[in-house]
């Protein structure tokens, strides 16, 4: 695709000219824009620049939607009009986040720490979602699952659930990874960390309720305390605070010793201080906290199951827009670490699935062959897991099909948490989610995301038509 320098520089003059732009980057299909005033974007005449697709702001960044392949050519054009050196996303991550609140700061850090270890929690889901078409019963076979009649795939489905279940098995060490690197510490050290936190010899997580009814648990004995000797399977909060002090206290220590000693003394001393608090204190105290917020997850969705459906399903799009929607990957984690699955998670799917069915109706509704080319891309990328282009592109534009995508969202959800539909891991949004949700209850979610598919679109249509059709 050919790139018009008048269309770059119709680009910069409408987010508020070169001045405007403290830092720009790419990834694969927008422009990241660190700005020093939002207020001076000009977005309905950005939006009518024949090269964007849309735009829109998230954790203090302004993005402008181009497509895959166009955006690294409008970028070098954007450097050379400009004279802006050449950024990473990191940088433009760095500038934007001077602007961000407290609240908004601490979703980035969420944001920042999940997102680099999503693609390893994806792939196990849908390897998850692979064993459980081989092992699911009443799949294939009416009571019994496709192993069970076909005895030479079962160690075939044993090796993938091994390969899907690794990830979850050994999450706080991504985490543990993600997060002290995030925090400003050695990577390889929260790696360490995290698997200590899962050391074979504690006793696992999921069995502790169990040793706590038998008197079981087993125990150390500290300078005249008691501090239980258990694991932290499928435990998020314990490995992110964990991570923290980690982090801070080999910046102390790295400070302070001498380079002779640091191989001798900062890591050693790290690890060690960290690992006794996080037995001793952190643990404990984040494992209780961590079962609580899943207590109170798991309360409103089984005695206010429609209400829960209803608010969850209908405003998860507007976490979305805000960056909060990151907060909510921390407690899908906890969901399946803890009970075995997450009934928030296949609300996401639905999600995406009516914004996409909101934006494709946009390209029936609308007369403007941008907005009808623009609403079909955005509405398959939708289906397939990503919205962005989808909302920020067409339904946030028009406001009534992000609200109609709402209302479909709402609806969906309602009804697949009346009947309990849970994924066993996360996988990818949109129509293939269908893989992460146990086999036993794809009825009732391929019932969900009809609802999802039509609602939102048959309202869509019909409000457009209601308003005369000038789109």
């Amino acid at each position: 695709m050919a790139v018009d320098r008048a269309s770059v520089e119709q680009i910069v003059e409408a987010i508020g000219g070169k001045d405007n732009i403290v830092a720009a980057s790419h990834c694969v299909t927008r422009l990241r824009f660190a700005l020093k005033d939002e207020s001076k974007v000009d977005k309905e005449k950005l939006e009518n620049i024949d090269l964007v697709k849309g735009a829109f702001s998230a954790n203090g960044q302004f993005q402008v939607v181009i497509g895959q392949g166009a955006v690294d050519k409008v970028y070098k054009e954007l450097t050379e009009i400009t004279g802006i050196g050449h950024a990473t996303k990191q940088d433009v991550k760095d500038a934007a986040e001077k602007k961000l609140n407290p609240l908004q700061r601490a979703i980035k850090t969420l944001a920042d720490i999940f997102i680099p270890i999503l693609p390893a929690i994806v792939t196990a889901g849908l390897l998850m979602g692979i064993h459980n078409l081989l092992a699911g019963p009443g799949i294939f076979y009416e009571d019994q699952a496709l192993i069970d009649v076909h005895t030479q795939w079962a160690d075939l489905a044993d090796i993938i659930n091994l390969i899907a279940n690794t990830a979850f098995v050994f999450l706080p060490a991504l985490i543990g990874w993600s997060a002290v690197k995030k925090f400003g510490g050695s990577p390889l050290l929260g790696v360490v960390l995290g698997l200590m936190l899962v050391h074979p010899a504690l006793l696992n997580a999921w069995a502790y309720a169990e040793a706590v009814q038998e008197g079981t648990v087993p125990t150390w004995h500290l300078f005249g305390f008691e501090v239980s000797k258990i694991g932290y399977q499928g435990q998020v909060l314990p490995v992110l605070f964990a991570a923290y002090v980690l982090a801070k206290v080999e910046q102390f220590l790295d400070r302070r010793v001498p380079d002779a000693f640091k191989l001798l003394v900062v890591a050693p001393v790290t690890l060690l201080l960290t690992g006794f608090l996080a037995f001793t204190l952190i643990g404990p105290v984040t494992f209780a906290a961590g079962n609580a917020i899943t207590s109170a997850f798991v309360t409103l969705f089984e005695h206010f199951a429609l209400l829960g459906g209803l608010i969850y399903g209908g405003f998860y799009a507007v976490l979305v827009v805000t960056g909060m929607h990151h907060t909510f990957l921390a407690v899908d984690l906890q969901l399946i670490g803890t009970i075995g699955g997450t009934f928030l998670w296949p609300i996401l799917a639905l999600s995406n699935i009516s914004q996409g069915s909101a934006a494709l109706a946009m390209m029936f509704a609308s007369r403007d062959k941008k907005i009808k080319g623009l609403s079909l891309t955005s509405s398959v990328s939708a289906y397939l897991g990503i919205t962005e282009p989808a909302m920020f592109g067409v339904n946030l534009r028009f406001k009534y099909p992000f609200i109609c995508a709402m209302i479909g969202s709402a609806t969906a959800a309602a009804f697949i948490t009346l009947n309990q539909v849970r994924a066993a891991s996360i996988g990818v949004g949109g129509l293939p989610g269908f893989l992460s949700i146990f086999p036993q209850q794809w009825g009732a979610f391929f019932i969900g995301m009809a609802i999802a598919l039509i609602v939102p679109f048959a309202l869509t249509l019909g409000y457009a038509k209601l308003r005369g059709g000038q789109v």
